[in-house]
């Protein structure tokens, strides 16, 4: 019987061992935690973000990263395919606004729940407090992965191993990077790591007023340069040391390259994208003309956040309690270009703690793509977030790690 090893129980870890284990594999899988899932647990906030149910395009569309590479892999294992294999296993399913995947329950327990069920059902065996140090190659084949397990060192064999460790986003549930040593150790490159889909630090001190305002149709654009690198609409957050929340997330996957070269980035904030500054110059002219005899600092409580306000009138220049009716064109003319582009330069990302994924990993061109194998040692596979691939938020880097683990488990188990 082909005995197969998968070195972490994560996404793709799990996906791997219950497809190489129903292929007839003697399945071991090593966790280093004390129990299966620890980054699924979080992900979505808690509800887990299952899959994505767009179309194929859209799909390939959504990876950040060497989005080639996977064609055979998310043709193998589709999202509907996905969905369909949860469903199975006794999850139900919904799909809610932008097509994202969720459980019924908005539990994520309950998928990782019906994960270790299958993997119980199948035979797997599963080891917790257990960190593979070292892979065992000889003449260009994998042997097998030493071991420890409560202070103690083992060698296990294997005719396959697959290296499921993630990245190193989130390093408290157990994502350190040891996938990228373990391939390092034998030959493989790993290309520079950044965090992705992560929370970004301002220059501007006003995020320190702005803290908790959450904004909603507001759109966003990341410049680098004369570059707009990023432009959508949807909702941010302003947080104690900057902002965050979809747009700001979906938009570091597209500044990382830039952030890594260390170039200038600046976000470019548009309070208003459904008003053109025409139309909001003439809405400010009907807000002034109702509030004529008021202060400026209490003529926008029509048109912003309360909490915006303060730092809109100090950005803008003119002064807090200058009447209404005494500001002049120029001013308000000031006052609607910075309405539609609220300038904000770019510090830096958050750590990898605070990051949903992990930009860069083993460089795909060392693995095959229909089969997740190494191209340099027989037997050894790789799957999930270990791999440089990455995506945007929505379900897509948890269809990464379905899709490889699936290719990964069938090669293996057929070895």
């Amino acid at each position: 019987m082909n005995r197969v090893i998968i070195i972490g129980g994560g996404a793709a870890g799990m996906l791997a061992g219950i497809v190489a284990a129903r292929a007839g594999s003697e399945v071991t899988l090593l966790e280093k935690n004390e129990k299966l899932g620890k980054k699924l647990y979080i992900t979505g906030k808690g509800r887990c973000n299952v899959t994505n149910a767009c179309d194929m395009e859209e799909l390939f569309q959504s990876i950040r990263s060497n989005e080639k590479f996977l064609y055979s892999a998310f043709y193998s294992f589709t999202n509907e395919q996905t969905m369909e294999f949860f469903e199975e296993l006794g999850v139900k399913l919904k799909v809610e606004r932008g097509n994202r995947v969720f459980p019924v329950s908005d539990k994520s327990s309950d998928v990782i729940s019906a994960l270790q069920r299958e993997l119980k059902r199948l035979g797997v065996s599963c080891y917790f407090n257990c960190e593979a140090k070292k892979l065992l190659i000889e003449n260009a084949m994998v042997q097998g992965v030493l071991v420890q397990e409560n202070g103690r060192e083992q060698e296990l064999s294997a005719d396959r191993v697959i290296v499921a460790t993630g990245g190193l986003s989130y390093p408290s549930t157990g994502s350190t990077g040891d996938g990228f040593r373990l391939a390092e150790e034998v030959g493989h490159t790993v290309s520079e790591c950044s965090p992705a889909l992560v929370p970004i630090e301002i220059c501007e001190n006003f995020y320190k007023d702005l803290q908790g305002l959450s904004l909603k149709n507001v759109a966003l654009k990341i410049r680098c340069g004369k570059k707009t690198v990023y432009e959508e609409q949807g909702e941010m957050l302003f947080t104690h040391f900057g902002v965050s929340g979809p747009l700001v997330l979906t938009g570091s996957s597209y500044l990382a390259p830039y952030l890594l070269k260390k170039q200038k980035a600046v976000l470019h904030l548009d309070l208003k994208p459904a008003l053109s500054e025409e139309q909001l110059d003439e809405r400010l002219l009907r807000d002034f003309s109702k509030f004529a005899n008021k202060q400026y600092r209490n003529s926008l409580d029509e048109l912003l956040p309360r909490k915006l306000i303060p730092v809109i009138i100090t950005l803008s220049g003119i002064a807090p309690e200058k009447k209404v009716n005494l500001i002049t064109k120029e001013e308000r003319k000031r006052l609607v270009s910075l309405i539609k582009d609220m300038e904000m330069e770019v510090k830096g990302f958050r750590e990898y703690k605070e990051a949903i994924i992990t930009r860069g990993g083993i460089r795909v061109k060392e693995i095959t793509p229909s089969t997740m194998e190494s191209k340099l040692i027989q037997g050894l596979y790789f799957a999930g977030e270990v791999l440089d691939l990455d995506a945007v938020t929505g379900g897509f880097n948890l269809q990464i790690a379905w899709s490889t683990g699936y290719a990964a488990g069938v090669a293996a188990a057929e070895g």
